[in-house]
């Protein structure tokens, strides 16, 4: 029996996509996706997305990976402050709107609830959080493997990765590979197309599962 390899990344999986996407996504990932996207709503001081699985799946024929959620809808909840004089409803409205939109728009994610929660009235409005700059990042050797050459090949793919193991595992069966897609790129579009090239090249693979570790 092979054993599938843990990697160095401690963080969650979140599904990303519909159970028949056999797709997750770093939760780090998406949240400075999205924490970008609720600073630029003014009047606001957003704290960090937090995820929770909202509406589980019935059943999923692939493998869940060590540290993933498994398939569902997602739930989002997010505290923020907010200036006061402002219509709250408005600037939640506002807030929710930029949360989602970066959902669908980067990610693909299927989100059944945003929550939002305020906790502090401002005087005037935040000053702009700078970022933190993304840590380095590096890739591992590309294997001689046709299922690592197949993925590379793919448009939108901009590397192969081993924060959450080795880039392409075997077990019993099950194909799982782990990959950084573009920025700028719908992850789901990418992963979607993984998959069907990876399943041209091991059809005897029984499920076959990417795992997208980050944008780069």
């Amino acid at each position: 029996m092979t054993t599938v390899e843990l990697g160095r990344a401690t963080d969650r999986l979140l599904p990303l996509g519909a159970p028949v996407d056999g797709a997750w996504i770093a939760e780090r990932a998406v949240r400075e996706v999205l924490a970008d996207a609720a600073r630029a709503v003014g009047g606001t001081a957003p704290e960090p997305p937090r995820f929770r699985l909202a509406v589980a799946a019935a059943e999923t024929p692939f493998p869940v990976p060590p540290g993933g959620l498994p398939p569902g809808e997602l739930g989002i909840t997010m505290e923020f402050a907010a200036v006061a004089g402002r219509p709250l409803p408005e600037l939640a409205g506002r807030l929710r709107t930029a949360l989602l939109g970066a959902t669908v728009e980067a990610f693909g994610l299927v989100v059944a609830e945003v929550d939002l929660r305020v906790t502090d009235l401002l005087d005037a409005p935040p000053d702009p959080v700078t970022p933190a700059p993304p840590p380095g990042r590096t890739s591992p050797p590309t294997p001689e493997d046709p299922v690592a050459l197949a993925a590379l090949a793919v448009d939108g793919v901009a590397a192969l990765t081993d924060a959450y193991g080795s880039p392409v595992q075997r077990a019993d069966g099950d194909l799982r590979l782990e990959l950084a897609v573009t920025a700028g790129r719908r992850a789901l579009h990418v992963v979607r197309a993984v998959r069907t090239a990876v399943t041209a090249v091991a059809p005897e693979a029984t499920t076959v599962t990417v795992v997208v570790s980050e944008l780069r």
